[in-house]
Order: C-alpha cells, then sequence, then structure tokens
C-alpha cells in the first residue's frame, strides 16, 4: 500500500526526497547544459526554489551579485561575517550592495563567539574549529528553510572541483548547490568584470586573489595557485562550507 511521503519512517522519506532531488538537479542540468552563465542564474532564482545566493564578498563574488540584481535586487543574499576579516572585505560589503542595488543582504554572525573563542585565539590551536565557529556552523543555521544556494565555484579552482555541475544535490539537506560558474576560466570572471564596469576587491591589486578572513590569508606570488594564501602551509583549502553525508566539512589540500 503506499503511504504519503510525511507518512513514511525517516530514513525511507529522506531517501526519497533525496532521490526526487537528484532528478531535479539532472533536469536541470540537462535543461542548461549549453547555457550561458546568467541563463542558468535565472533559472536558479526563478525555476529551482527558495533559493540564496551565498557570498564572501570576495575577489570574484561581484560577478554574482550583479547578476543576481539585475535578475531580481530583492535576492536574498548572505554573507557571514566571521569578525575576522579583512576591514576591506566589510568596506566593499556596504559599496557593493549599494551600487549595484542589492536590497535583501543579510549579513550573518555567530552568536557564540564571546563564549567559545573570546580572544579570538582558536584560529591558533585548531583552524578547523575556528571556521566551523565564525562560518560554517552561521551558514547552516542562515540557509534552514532555503531550497538550495548559489555558489561561486569553479572547476578551475581545486582538484575537488573538476568535475563541478551547475546544479548539485547537497548530501543530507535536501537543498541544491548551483553553481553558474561552474565552467569560466579566470579570463571569463576578468571579461565580465571589465564589460560592466564592475568594482576590484581593493586587495586583488595588492595580490591576494582569493580572499577569506584576514588572519588566515596571504599574499599570492607570481605562478603559485590563486588560492595558495588560504591556511597557507596548513593542509586544508576549503573553508567548511560544503557538506558531505549532511555535515559540514572541510577538504584536506
Amino acid at each position: 500500500m503506499f503511504q504519503p511521503a510525511g507518512n513514511r519512517p525517516a530514513g525511507e522519506a529522506e531517501l526519497l526526497r533525496d532521490r526526487e532531488l537528484a532528478a531535479k538537479a539532472e533536469a536541470l542540468n540537462a535543461r542548461f547544459r549549453h547555457h550561458s552563465a546568467t541563463s542558468v542564474m535565472e533559472g536558479a532564482l526563478r525555476d529551482a526554489g527558495h533559493i540564496a545566493l551565498v557570498s564572501s564578498f570576495g575577489a570574484e563574488s561581484v560577478v554574482l551579485l550583479h547578476m543576481a540584481a539585475i535578475i531580481d535586487p530583492m535576492t536574498p543574499v548572505v554573507f557571514v561575517d566571521t569578525e575576522l576579516l579583512f576591514i576591506e572585505t566589510l568596506l566593499y560589503q556596504q559599496e557593493v550592495s549599494e551600487r549595484l542595488g542589492l536590497r535583501n543582504v543579510r549579513i550573518i554572525r555567530a552568536d557564540d563567539i564571546a563564549e567559545k573563542d573570546p580572544y579570538g585565539a582558536l584560529r591558533f590551536s585548531d583552524k578547523d574549529a575556528c571556521c566551523t565557529l565564525r562560518k560554517t556552523i552561521p551558514l547552516q543555521k542562515a540557509l534552514d528553510g532555503y531550497e538550495g544556494w548559489i555558489t561561486g565555484r569553479k572547476r578551475f579552482q581545486s582538484g575537488s572541483r573538476a568535475a563541478l555541475d551547475f546544479f548539485e544535490v547537497e548530501d543530507g539537506t535536501g537543498r541544491l548547490k548551483i553553481n553558474p560558474l561552474a565552467h569560466w576560466a579566470p579570463e571569463d570572471v576578468r571579461t565580465y568584470m571589465d564589460e560592466n564596469r564592475l568594482p576590484r576587491h581593493p586587495l586583488v591589486a595588492k595580490g591576494y586573489p582569493s580572499i577569506g578572513c584576514a588572519p588566515c590569508t596571504s599574499p599570492v606570488k607570481e605562478g603559485e595557485d590563486p588560492r595558495a594564501g588560504r591556511w597557507r602551509g596548513e593542509n586544508k583549502e576549503e573553508c567548511g562550507i560544503h557538506v558531505v553525508d549532511g555535515k559540514f566539512v572541510r577538504t584536506g589540500a
């Protein structure tokens, strides 16, 4: 006898949900396979459900922010302020939001930093725990209620992203993860920013092609990987905002 999803055991209901979500992602990837990043972005915001754009307001973030502003200035934009960001990033966030006319920027902060890291020293003893406290848990809470979120990830950025699709199923959350720029090369990003006269993050000109928290981001030398300045010398290449088996995890370099 058929049981409605709501009456099924939790494990069975989640399995059914994930299958339906995988079918949705597959259909969206087939639909937009040969479309532009702008079309993928528009399709995500209009056809994929209740979607948020998660932005670090970093070196290349303005591309997706500009697309979102054109499609719908009320697109929810989630910005996690770790309270360890460069002052340049905070000023850039204000500048870009105002210039593009983004009207739904949600600035998220952890609510227990004073209790768990009162002196800001956690980053010295456990960088993963610092990322979890200041970024991954606040983001996880902020994404509750959304059916998916848009990221700026691209295939060229690292080996773990080499097979990136436009639409993915995020393990264990019941959400889609959407990567409109998955197939873009660095020159595509630069061209888009030039053609639309978008403001650059001020730290890019100082040798920071990838920008995170100030204590864990350093300038990159010529010929180095663009992300070499993130957690330099550490076995770490992600801040932890991506999910495996329902948990926010960090991936070693």
